[in-house]
């Protein structure tokens, strides 16, 4: 019955992806994995026990001035309901960590460079100067330790970035489970991608950049 019921899951899953293909915004760049936002169907296997956000961001070279292009992030926070209440468990301000991944094909090797920041003093924030590395996904986490999932009923957790994307530029907000608080990333499968926010675009003010995976599959 498991079985049968993952299946249905995943088919599920792939018709949604399908119908949401029709939809796609042009604004997202041919070579982005993930043009919508979604939950992984599978959801969290039983055995892990930790969780970390992340978020990506890219210049979009079809845009005249893109070179000049920018994200500032000001905060990071990770949430996870648990037992009907919201625990927050990193919330990070002005700063990040991160590294620069290959864009063509999308994270092909996993391998990264260090990636530049500087800080805008005036907001708090660490910006990204996207545009000067337009063939590099920019890939960020929190400075924070990975955080272990609080004991309780967990309903899902909760990904949010204060973010200002600049023209050129666009940013997606995800989060994975892992095994435990300090397992490292490789091929063993320690870490299982909980999915993945809709893109989010330029725009004169701050926005708050969201992934949840609450209300989704059983975890």
């Amino acid at each position: 019955m498991r079985s049968r019921t993952l299946s249905l899951s995943l088919l599920v899953f792939v018709a949604s992806l399908l119908a949401s293909a029709q939809s796609i915004d042009p604004r997202i760049p041919s070579e982005v994995r993930f043009k919508t936002g979604y939950v992984n169907p599978v959801g969290r296997p039983a055995n892990f026990h930790s969780v970390m956000l992340w978020g990506i961001a890219i210049a979009d070279t079809r845009v005249a001035g893109y070179e000049s292009a920018t994200v500032d992030v000001a905060t990071v926070r990770l949430s996870c309901r648990v037992d009907g209440k919201d625990v927050i468990l990193i919330d990070d301000k002005g700063q990040i960590h991160g590294g620069l991944y290959q864009r063509v094909p999308w994270f092909q090797g996993n391998h990264s460079e260090p990636i530049p920041m500087t800080n805008n003093a005036t907001d708090n924030a660490v910006r990204l100067a996207v545009g000067r590395r337009a063939d590099r996904i920019w890939h960020f986490w929190s400075t924070s330790p990975r955080p272990a999932l609080p004991a309780g009923k967990l309903e899902g957790c909760t990904a949010l970035a204060h973010v200002r994307i600049s023209r050129g530029a666009l940013l997606q907000m995800g989060m994975d489970y892992w095994r435990d608080p300090t397992v490292q990333f490789g091929s063993g499968g320690n870490n299982r991608e909980a999915g993945a926010s809709n893109w989010y675009f330029p725009s004169d003010q701050w926005q708050e950049a969201v992934f949840t995976d609450i209300g989704g599959p059983h975890l």
